[in-house]
């Protein structure tokens, strides 16, 4: 067998049924073996090695199985670095294969000759070089392995041009895979059993008691333990943006989001205001806790962190109780215990869902209104209208962040919806919609982005045409950086004289049709209802291009802005609030 014909029997072994990569001179002995393995494996060409990765960032999330991708040397691998460093920072199972230079070339001055082994060593969780083809299949077992077990993450792996071409004599080596390892998370610990009884002795103790539900929940698939746990012991539960979906919006126990971006009042009251915090699968950074002041200094409240990362707990909370195990496993462990009786909460449920109603009846209104250019909350609300059954959104991190994840009700809990919250870059939600479709093609995937991030991943718009890939994608058109241009607000800069920050204004409706997709360009409620109405309809690739509101017209729900503004964020108050 030829080096190259080892990978792919290894990675169709392992069950990688698609990968995401784009074509350059050292790859082609890969493509070759790809090619007549085609009927195990599909290769996905994308149109710049990060859209590659964040395909594969995607269909993982999704799908809950490794996501690959793979880039040739020089330029190729340096482009996969960034969707590499977001999956493995947001504990996503990701491989990326780099087709390097020979190994014989090496030191010789051979062009795009590059250090890929330390070049992504501080962006995953391990990087290893292939030297001799003999070796790959123990490298690729390894590399599932460190991507699948503990807290799951990124692995990068060097393959040498000249170990693609290399031939291996099968009886010297072994083609087998560990079974555990073809999804994530592999292997579940769980932390002593009298650390799970602790936990209900303490929440036997509280008074006001609230889950916390993080990415770690969702990427554990922890969701059915987490319902089972809230509606046994009725205990209320919020969630970071990471960890939206891991309830359903309309269950009484499932209060809204916490933290800056997008929160909700509620949410946040509730959190400043509970005796018992419990924290599932959340770092409890930057966002969750508004720059590590909220929520305030209580004498009286006791934390609970539970996270299959040890080095996060304690970190940033005074905990009681620490748990270092996986989130799944955990709570199956705290719902075999019978002999603990836990508190009766009702009046703090009463007390937090009547917050939550007067959050919904104030906000009304603002779904409502028809102003020109569009405002994103009746946006919001034409898609909590329309979307029926289970659909995969995929968002970028700006713009569409805080009116989303503040007003978006996904009711099918089948549905998901995924920001990368990480390191926050722009690109990710046009190539991400092919991941997610990839590894869930009963789901229509919807991306969410604005101007800056059709700037960088236009080309992926190729690509869902070719591929007849059926998203909606919804472009916010504020003709500006807008997340940049509100900060600059904040700091006192006058509309017109923000500094670097503003395009000028394009039409993102003719670039999609110059690519064959159906699109509409929408500038007021009429033109986007209709426009909704036929793009839910249309069963391909299609666009509509709104002509909204900017993030630096009015301050967004944001907490550390509406503070930083004289506001109380904790009012559920629906009046806008403008910078000047």
């Amino acid at each position: 067998m030829l080096g190259s014909e080892v990978l792919v029997k290894m990675l169709t072994g392992y069950g990688v049924d698609t990968i995401f990569g784009v074509p350059g001179d050292t790859n082609v002995p890969l493509y070759t073996a790809l090619d007549a393995a085609k009927g195990e494996i599909r290769h996905v060409m994308a149109r710049d090695e990060r859209g590659a990765g964040f395909m594969a960032d995607a269909y993982a999330r999704v799908s809950n199985k490794v996501g690959v991708f793979e880039a040739p040397s020089g330029a190729g691998a340096m482009y996969s670095l960034p969707p590499l460093a977001e999956s493995n920072a947001s504990s996503v199972a990701v491989i990326l294969f780099t087709i390097d230079v020979p190994l014989i070339c090496e030191g010789r001055g051979v062009i795009t000759e590059l250090d890929c082994k330390a070049l992504f060593e501080p962006v995953s969780k391990a990087s290893i070089q292939v030297k001799s083809a003999e070796k790959i299949p123990e490298i690729v077992r390894r590399a599932f392995r460190t991507a699948t077990t503990g807290k799951p993450g990124a692995v990068h792996v060097v393959v040498p041009e000249d170990m693609l071409k290399a031939e291996v004599d099968p009886s010297k080596i072994s083609l087998h895979v560990e079974e555990e390892c073809k999804t994530f998370p592999s292997i579940r610990s769980v932390g002593p059993s009298e650390k799970m009884r602790e936990i209900l002795t303490l929440l036997s103790q509280a008074e006001r008691p609230l889950l916390v539900a993080g990415g770690g929940v969702n990427r554990s698939m922890a969701q059915p333990e987490l319902l089972k746990f809230i509606n046994r012991f009725q205990v209320p539960v919020v969630s970071t943006i990471t960890g939206q979906g891991a309830i359903e919006p309309n269950h009484p126990l499932e209060i809204g989001v916490i933290g800056d971006n997008g929160f909700h009042p509620h949410a946040n009251k509730a959190l400043d205001e509970s005796d018992l915090t419990i924290y599932l699968g959340s770092k409890v950074g930057s966002v969750v806790t508004i720059g590590w002041t909220f929520p305030s200094e209580r004498a009286d409240r006791k934390i609970i962190q539970v996270d299959i990362d040890a080095d996060v707990l304690s970190n940033n909370t005074r905990n009681t109780l620490s748990i270092f195990g996986d989130i799944k496993a955990v709570l199956a462990e705290v719902l075999k215990i019978d002999d603990i009786k836990v508190g009766d909460y009702s009046k703090w449920i009463a007390e937090v869902n009547g917050w939550r109603r007067n959050f919904w009846i104030n906000a009304e209104p603002l779904f409502n209104e028809r102003t020109k250019p569009v405002r994103p909350e009746p946006v919001v609300k034409a898609f909590n209208d329309r979307i029926k059954g289970a659909v995969n959104i995929l968002s970028d991190a700006g713009t569409p962040t805080p009116y989303m994840t503040r007003f978006l009700r996904l009711a099918d809990p089948g549905s998901r919806f995924i920001i990368p919250r990480a390191f926050g870059g722009l690109g990710y939600a046009i190539p991400a919609v092919v991941g997610a479709w990839m590894a869930d093609p009963d789901k229509r995937p919807i991306g969410l982005f604005g101007d800056g991030s059709l700037g960088m991943t236009a080309g992926e718009l190729e690509t869902l045409v070719r591929l007849k890939c059926p998203a909606l994608l919804v472009h916010f058109n504020n003709a500006c950086f807008g997340w940049i241009k509100g900060l600059q607000r904040l700091d006192g800069y006058d509309n017109d004289n923000c500094y670097s920050v503003d395009f000028d204004a394009t039409k993102a409706s003719a670039v999609a049709e110059a690519f064959g997709m159906k699109a509409w360009h929408v500038t007021d409620m009429d033109e986007l209802e209709a426009a909704m109405d036929e793009a839910f309809a249309y069963d391909g690739p299609c666009l509509i291009d709104i002509v909204v509101e900017s993030l630096a017209e009015r301050v967004p729900p944001v907490y550390s802005w509406l503070k930083k503004r004289g506001e109380d964020p904790l009012s559920n108050k629906a009046d806008a609030v403008w910078y000047s």
